[in-house]
């Protein structure tokens, strides 16, 4: 498993737990950054510090294109991996858009529901499609 991908899941976690717990992703991630049994990768930082920072855009564009599921209705887990493969989409460069959406796909057919990987990659393909204009 490669460490960009471990790092996605390491952020998964980190923005479900958050929502679980009602807890901010800024004050979990400093929470569990000093845990030694599980050491935070760089990248699970830079990817929940910028599903944080562009969260607005982000949900928007989820209740846009996530038709027929409000953002509150959807399974949380789908909730966050959407955030961290649209984050990466409009906000990585480093990471192309396949590479992104074929992570977060696999994800969910780790942690979500068997109905998962479909919606969420409806989703994104959408995105995909429109990123040129969001610009």
């Amino acid at each position: 498993m490669s460490s960009r991908t471990r790092a996605r899941r390491r952020a998964l976690e980190i923005l479900f737990e958050a929502e679980q717990r009602q807890l901010s992703e800024s004050e979990l991630l400093t929470m569990r950054s000093g845990d030694p049994e599980y050491p935070m990768k760089p990248y699970a930082v830079e990817i929940v510090n910028g599903v944080i920072s562009h969260r607005e855009e982000i949900d928007e564009l989820i209740e846009t294109y996530a038709r027929g599921w409000a953002l509150n209705r959807m399974p949380a887990v789908d909730r966050a991996l959407l955030r961290i493969s649209i984050w990466e989409i409009l906000h990585n460069s480093e990471v192309d858009d396949p590479v992104a959406i074929a992570e977060v796909l696999d994800l969910a057919r780790k942690y979500s529901t068997d109905d998962s990987p479909k919606f969420i990659n409806g989703v994104l393909d959408q995105i995909r499609k429109i990123k040129p204009t969001l610009s």
